[in-house]
């Protein structure tokens, strides 16, 4: 039996192939991101890794781009986030036309808005308070498509979100500090505009692992394959994620 396994097939398959796995006997496993496509999915995967004593680490690849790395630097030095707000606005007239399952298009947050928001949250902390609002809807994700909300963190940091997936738009992120806002367009690249300046500049940072390989999958894979947890998030942290905020954000049922 491997020590570990990578998971990385169809969005559709990932919790059944993840399950079996587990009951296979293989004890370490990283699973692309989002570990499931539907909310329902999330309970039996952290059931069966729970039974059997697994430890089952989402790969949201982001957390370990440079421009995240180089940016939780310049946070730290500057006293931490005082507010952030994020964009995670999806190109609906490329989507409809993907060969895409309908389950996965209809569930198109988790399975891919996701990333961004797990970004937002993994660097100002998770929601403690929030309000969400959601109207509209396309011919592939019929329960929305216009996204609005605000809350506050649990490190006590404001935060707002909008996204709109029938107009022109892209992913974002903006980290205000006391000296720095701090922009992830596209999420690759850090850019800053510092306090008293109105320029916004492009951080000078090391990305060389991010240019020769997939961004942020060199990093990832090191940490995984050295039982570095630390900046992962678990599949038992990802369902407490899902249920409190991403089926609110989104406008999912349970």
């Amino acid at each position: 039996i491997p020590e570990a396994a990578i998971i990385g097939v169809g969005v559709q398959e990932l919790a059944s192939i993840a399950i079996q796995l587990i009951r296979f006997g293989i004890q370490k496993i990283l699973v692309e991101k989002p570990g499931v496509c539907v909310y329902q999915e999330i309970k039996e995967l952290v059931d069966v890794t729970d039974k059997n004593n697994a430890k089952v680490v989402v790969a949201y690849n982001r957390r370990f781009y440079a421009s995240v790395i180089a940016a939780e630097e310049i946070i730290k030095q500057d006293g931490g986030i005082t507010s952030f707000n994020f964009d995670f606005t999806e190109w609906g007239h490329q989507i409809e036309k993907l060969n895409k399952p309908k389950t996965v298009l209809e569930n198109w947050f988790l399975a891919n808005s996701s990333h961004v928001v797990d970004t937002a949250f993994f660097l100002g902390g998770k929601p403690k308070e929030m309000n969400s609002y959601v109207a509209g809807g396309l011919n592939w994700h019929s329960r929305a498509s216009k996204y609005v909300g605000a809350g506050v963190t649990d490190k006590d940091i404001l935060f707002s979100y909008h996204a709109n997936w029938a107009a022109p738009g892209r992913w974002g992120i903006e980290l205000l500090t006391a000296k720095h806002r701090l922009f992830f367009c596209p999420m690759e690249v850090l850019q800053i505009q510092k306090l008293g300046s109105v320029n916004i500049e492009q951080a000078v940072i090391n990305d060389s692992l991010d240019r020769y390989y997939k961004p942020g999958l060199f990093l990832q894979t090191k940490a995984f394959l050295e039982e570095d947890y630390d900046r992962f998030c678990t599949v038992q942290m990802q369902k407490e994620i899902i249920e409190k905020y991403y089926l609110q954000i989104a406008g999912y049922k349970k």
